[in-house]
């Protein structure tokens, strides 16, 4: 297959011999300016490398060369340059150059070669970029939280999701070790996470983090969140790192435990209801049984409440029955636990009792309590219990 080259020099000596001794495997086209080299690249596109004597150009070498990098993003560039280029040549490499050949050693195989493998690392170059811009397109796109790491646990790369709920931006991130960037808390013992995590992934294991997981994001806050974590494993089945992926269910589970407290309590009074009250009973009785110790339970009935609803309204008669609560609440202690039945009956259970007579000591001490008088609006009101 024949190569078309783009060769940017004012000696055409330079490479004559490459052209003259293998005209089907290379092509040369030759420009001696700057300006006619874009126009050439502009005007055709079956150019197939770009070869450039930058010392006998009208411009400095760099801005020189980063114009025909600019000019020419897809084709390999190769610069020519004299023995005494050597200090320059990292330079011009680390710009974007795929090669740099002494004009000096410079023959046809050398150059035909040259040209060959530049355009193949350089078609390399554009498939890896293609396939990294990918994988960080579909990443950033994603709804969760991607965090990926070497076999050292030092992080190689988190996404945006990642970065906005662990607080740490990419660049800040990256060099770090994982359990400074995704410091994750067991909820309950507040015990670390990530040793038993790395443990796992050591181990080639796929691991799923504990319901209760808490993240400490980089200003100290905290989400609640789901996550997994698999190890990375190279071509002979060793872990290279791991990769986290998670998500924050802070709001879900606020929803969980809001939707779970109402199902469990009075909603005038935000006290226990029925069912929790009949689970700790259940719960009390066994536990006395064992101990070999008493319980009592106090079932409180408000006297004539209904003609407080009736000649005061019921918006008036809710703010009696949330200070009748608020009141029963202060007599007990907090291992008891205090009930509305509904209505204007409240129950009250003492979990531990030493007599029974203590049971009567705590519902005079209620019922005196709940005889103060109240002071609703410009209403001034007694009850009795």
């Amino acid at each position: 297959m024949t190569v078309l080259v783009l060769v940017v020099t004012r000696d055409r000596r330079l490479i004559h011999a490459a052209e003259s001794s293998n005209s089907d495997s290379l092509t040369i086209d030759y420009v001696d300016r700057l300006s006619h080299a874009n126009e050439r690249l502009k005007a055709q596109n079956a150019t197939q490398a770009l070869a450039v004597d930058l010392s006998a150009l009208d411009k400095p070498e760099i801005e020189a060369l980063r114009v025909l990098l600019l000019a020419s993003p897809d084709l390999p560039v190769l610069v020519l340059g004299d023995d005494d280029d050597l200090a320059p040549r990292a330079e011009w490499l680390a710009l974007g150059a795929q090669d740099f050949l002494l004009k000096s050693t410079l023959d046809s195989s050398h150059f035909r070669s040259a040209v060959h493998n530049s355009i193949a690392r350089k078609a390399r170059e554009i498939a890896v970029f293609d396939d990294n811009e990918r994988a960080q397109v579909t990443l950033a796109s994603i709804g969760d939280g991607v965090l990926s790491t070497n076999n050292r646990w030092v992080v190689s790369f988190i996404n945006p999701i990642a970065e906005k709920l662990t607080g740490w931006d990419c660049a800040q991130a990256v060099g770090r070790h994982i359990s400074e960037v995704f410091q994750v808390l067991d909820g309950v013992t507040r015990a670390p996470i990530m040793p038993q995590m790395e443990l796992a992934i050591e181990k080639g294991r796929t691991i799923m983090l504990p319901p209760n997981c808490v993240l400490v994001q980089r200003d100290g806050q905290e989400l609640h969140i789901e996550d997994s974590a698999a190890p990375i494993l190279n071509i002979n089945g060793e872990c290279a790192g791991m990769v986290v992926v998670f998500h924050d269910v802070s709001e879900s589970r606020a929803v969980t435990q809001k939707m779970s407290h109402l199902a469990e309590h009075d909603v005038l009074t935000a006290l226990p209801n029925r069912a929790l009250l009949n689970d700790r009973l259940e719960h009390g009785m066994a536990l006395a049984g064992r101990n070999g110790r008493q319980m009592a339970i106090l079932f409180i009935d408000l006297d004539h409440f209904k003609h407080i609803n009736d000649s005061l309204g019921h918006p008036i008669g809710d703010r009696i029955l949330k200070a009748v609560a608020q009141r029963i609440t202060s007599c007990v202690r907090q291992s008891d636990t205090v009930s509305r039945q509904g209505g204007d009956e409240f129950v009250v259970l003492l979990s531990e009792v030493n007599r029974s007579e203590d049971a009567a000591v705590s519902a005079e001490k209620i019922r005196l309590a709940l005889m103060e008088p109240y002071s609703v609006d410009s209403h001034y009101l007694h009850l009795t219990a």
